[in-house]
Order: structure tokens, then C-alpha cells, then sequence
């Protein structure tokens, strides 16, 4: 049962992750009201590349 929420857990951080890298400059133009769209689209990138990746490992490591 707990081996289930954790890959339950990793697969909602690949979502999010996944959603961030797609949907970053539709993200930045309805939150974020600084001027430089592409630094804060980067920004939103990287952090569900980096989302995406932990939440793999985590599915990975747990089976």
C-alpha cells in the first residue's frame, strides 16, 4: 500500500512536471505580470524538467 502512494507520488510530479514544460509561456502570461516572458518561461521549464525527473526516479527506485 505505501509502495502505491509513493508511485502515485512520482507520477503526479512527472504530471506537473510535464504541464510546466508544455504549458510554461500560457502560465507566464496568466500568473506572472513581469515584462520578460521568455526568462520566466525558461524559469517554469526548468523547474518541471526538474519535477519530471525526480518524479522518475522516484518510480523508478520504487519497485
Amino acid at each position: 500500500m505505501f509502495q502505491l502512494i509513493i508511485k502515485l507520488i512520482g507520477l503526479l510530479f512527472v504530471l506537473v512536471g510535464v504541464i510546466l514544460i508544455y504549458d510554461a509561456r500560457i502560465i507566464t502570461k496568466r500568473f506572472f505580470g513581469f515584462g520578460d516572458q521568455n526568462e520566466g518561461s525558461n524559469g517554469l521549464k526548468m523547474i518541471g524538467f526538474i519535477l519530471a525527473i525526480v518524479g522518475g526516479l522516484i518510480i523508478y527506485f520504487s519497485m
